[in-house]
């Protein structure tokens, strides 16, 4: 029995077959194109929307918005990928009408409206609001490092250079005194290749400190701890160069709400921004949020609840009475009728004046000392004269927030599920380890981007195309 085959390469057909019958009803390319054409671009801020009456005829922003979106779904990011896919791709084809732009064409689009692509994540986030697809309730803060395209040998702290320099004129002396050594050695014929070698790698040395110390210059001059060369945004940390990508993510189906690139290497101070942009675009007056403990920082936890997120942030365990196994904060119960710690062999510590300390923040200091002198548990809580217990002025915001944590445990473990779900697919699925632009709003560009692919990637899962297409139809 012979195997089915194909046509003849070279027959002529009478009726060409459309391209459109290569392209199903439910092909996401549909979504895409009817999702691009319902944005209004000039009002996201993407550029030549209108095109000019002379010269020659640019690209549409649309059709290189919706060849970026496909290529994002898609796990190509390339724009030399992009340029291939838009040549050979059934799909592409159909969602450009056979445009063919070259890859310079598509990569100047990016970067050039890079500050518009937050915008159309947004506009995805609202469709899928309006689908009812987002819970609205509870929100998981969390950040990933993704890296920069700057390795560590390209980037330097003050303390690096210094130690890179004393390696250079370490380096610098004994190949002098090899150079005098056969100096005096001449007479025996240390050879003329011999010195040429030594003068070659005394003139690289000598061109490496040069630079090495333009590099502090630069570093004094910026007034920052760090200096990378190849992407002067980037910043190391231990995981490596890169850039600190945020996200808040709805409990109810796991879609990204709100999501910020940093060039922070903490997470110290971010909560209230991320989950205060994603309760704006969720559109509700108040929200749950939980984090993890990097995000404890009490200025910024009481400014969450100043904008109506309701914060669940665990304490961390830190601090000299943690690392030295005494009796920590928490086992001192404070009283504010009387404005005292009870501490746990039953006495009272009286507070302070509350004064200013590093950072601005406001401090007062418990202590009872009498009663520390005689304490039969002094030994398992402190090995000073006496224990001190400092509360700041925003304390009781922060015992709030335990006792929410105390009254809700399983908030924690919902955390963990919901962002572990979208870092896990943006690294694996979607093979983003690594950015491929320089610059912080060059990145931004890109996570938007990666955002809106892996939202779009959720509701596809969730409601299926066919109901996604009649939705941004409707």
């Amino acid at each position: 029995m012979a195997h089915i085959s194909g046509d003849d390469r070279s027959q002529l057909l009478l009726l060409p077959e459309s391209v459109d019958d290569y392209v199903g009803p439910d092909n996401v390319v549909r979504f895409i194109d009817a999702f691009v054409d319902g944005i209004d671009l000039q009002a996201a801020g993407f550029g030549r929307v209108q095109p000019k009456a002379t010269g020659r005829p640019g690209y549409d922003p649309a059709d290189l918005l919706k060849l970026y979106i496909y290529g994002y779904l898609n796990r190509i990011r390339s724009s030399r990928r992009l340029e291939t896919e838009a040549l050979r791709n059934i799909e592409v084809i159909w969602l450009l009408r056979r445009l063919a732009p070259d890859f310079k064409t598509i990569a100047d689009f990016r970067r050039d409206n890079r500050a518009a692509f937050r915008q159309v994540f947004r506009e995805f986030v609202v469709l899928c609001r309006d689908l009812d697809l987002f819970g609205r309730e509870l929100i998981a803060v969390d950040g990933t490092r993704i890296k920069a395209v700057n390795s560590r040998e390209r980037n330097f702290t003050k303390a690096r250079l210094d130690k890179a320099l004393t390696e250079s004129d370490e380096r610098l002396a004994r190949y002098l005194e090899q150079l005098d050594a056969a100096d005096r050695n001449d007479d025996e014929g240390p050879g003329v290749g011999t010195v040429d070698r030594l003068q070659e790698k005394l003139d690289a040395i000598k061109g490496r400190r040069e630079r090495l110390e333009g590099y502090r210059q630069a570093l004094e001059a910026s007034g920052d701890d760090q200096i990378s060369l190849t992407d002067p945004d980037a910043r190391a940390s231990r995981t490596g160069v890169g850039y600190n990508a945020q996200i808040a993510v709805d409990a109810k189906h796991k879609l990204i709400a709100e999501q910020q690139v940093h060039t922070k290497a903490s997470d110290l101070g971010l909560l209230t921004e991320t989950a205060s942009a994603a309760r704006e675009v969720l559109a509700v007056a108040r929200i749950d949020a939980v984090a993890d403990r990097g995000y404890f920082k009490g200025e910024d936890i009481e400014a969450s609840e100043a904008v109506g997120i309701v914060p669940y942030v665990p304490k961390p365990i830190r601090g000299s009475a943690a690392s030295n196994g005494f009796f920590t904060k928490e086992a001192f119960t404070y009283d504010p009728a009387s404005d005292t710690y009870i501490c746990p062999d039953g006495h009272r510590l009286a507070g302070g004046r509350p004064r200013k300390v590093a950072g601005g923040a406001h401090v007062a200091r418990y202590t009872n000392r009498s009663a520390c002198r005689d304490c039969t548990l002094k030994a398992r809580c402190t090995n000073a004269d006496f224990r001190v217990v400092n509360r700041f002025q925003n304390e009781a915001v922060l015992e709030r927030m335990a006792d929410r944590l105390a009254a809700r445990p399983d908030v924690l473990d919902q955390r963990r599920e919901c962002v572990e779900h979208p870092f896990g697919s943006i690294k694996q699925w979607m093979g983003q380890g690594a950015f491929l632009m320089r610059g912080l709003e060059n990145v931004r560009a890109e996570f938007s981007l990666t955002a809106l692919a892996y939202n779009l990637r959720r509701a596809i899962t969730i409601l299926g195309l066919p109901a996604l297409i009649a939705a941004v139809r409707a």
